[in-house]
């Protein structure tokens, strides 16, 4: 796999040493427009690491992308920038696959808008950490499906939902939704209309966005 990483940071410069270390034959360009940054770099990737502005042309040539790359990987410390070595990589190279950083979660509607749904937000992700851990938090969002319009998010059954006792064939789930696994005193099992939901379970659940109201209120509250 030929993978073009732009962005020699730290998240750049790990991924590209853990693309050719992890045995498979990975062929990793790296561009990276601060000297001072490429000068490292080239001393540990040498011919693999690029000086230039990923946003330009004629960089984004000199790294090889006209063949063009299996990944195009955007993770510079600027969303705009990102967001711009997507829509090169897309429209003009045909790049079949472009992976890109979002640093300000207030950005991700302009991914979202121009399509590029392979986002990686290090706020977000956290965000979803600290939630898993803070108990008054009922409805969990673990996952987004942008391309297919899909998310995963995590409910927890307590003693007073209305939920607690039914089976899941009893329940009137919202349209667009779906419930996936159970997971009960650390055991998980596949959800299934027979299954009985249980104060303290953890259900795992896919829906629509915008169905979190409704879902919360058949499994949640009365």
């Amino acid at each position: 796999m030929y993978v073009l990483i732009a962005g020699g940071g730290k998240i750049g410069a790990n991924l590209a040493r853990s693309l050719l270390r992890d045995g498979h034959g990975h062929e990793v360009t790296l561009i990276e427009q601060r000297r001072d940054r490429y000068e490292r770099l080239e001393h540990e990737f040498e011919h693999q690491v690029q000086m230039g502005d990923a946003t330009e042309i004629h960089v984004l040539d000199r790294a090889g992308i006209a063949r063009p790359p299996d990944v195009v990987v955007a993770v510079t410390g600027d969303d705009e920038d990102n967001l711009i070595i997507c829509q090169l990589a897309r429209e003009k190279y045909g790049v079949g696959k472009v992976v890109a950083r979002v640093n300000d979660p207030r950005n991700q509607a302009h991914f979202d808008l121009l399509g590029i749904s392979a986002t990686v937000s290090a706020t977000a992700s956290i965000m979803a950490l600290i939630e898993h851990e803070v108990p008054e938090h009922d409805l969990i969002h673990l996952l987004e499906l942008r391309k297919e319009n899909l998310e995963i998010v995590e409910v927890q059954i307590d003693k007073s939902a209305p939920a607690a006792g039914k089976r899941v064939e009893k329940l009137k789930l919202p349209d667009g939704s779906r419930l996936i696994s159970i997971t009960r005193n650390g055991r998980s099992e596949i959800a299934i209309g027979s299954t009985e939901l249980q104060p303290g379970d953890q259900v795992l659940a896919i829906l629509q966005p915008g169905k979190e109201d409704e879902l919360r209120r058949v499994l949640l509250k009365n």
